[in-house]
């Protein structure tokens, strides 16, 4: 069983120093941004992160008309 744990223990530091090689080596080195916005074709394209489109669909518009001013002129 303490064969098995220390085995696995290596085998995942070892891959963790692999993953870690550009970061550790290279001069500023960075983990690569994966992100959708992260990627210049995909901006050209104009496709975005959910995340951001959902966060700008949230912001609350100074020029909406509330519903309840709505309602209200429409029953008088």
């Amino acid at each position: 069983m303490l064969k098995i744990i220390l085995a696995t223990l290596i085998i995942v530091a070892v891959c963790i120093a692999l993953l870690c090689v550009k970061i550790l080596f290279k001069k500023n080195g960075r983990f690569p941004n994966t992100h959708v916005s992260g990627s210049k074709a995909m901006r050209e394209r104009g496709i975005g992160c959910v995340q951001s489109q959902d966060r700008e669909q949230r912001k609350t518009n100074p020029n909406a008309i509330s519903e309840r001013q709505k309602n209200e002129e429409e029953g008088e």
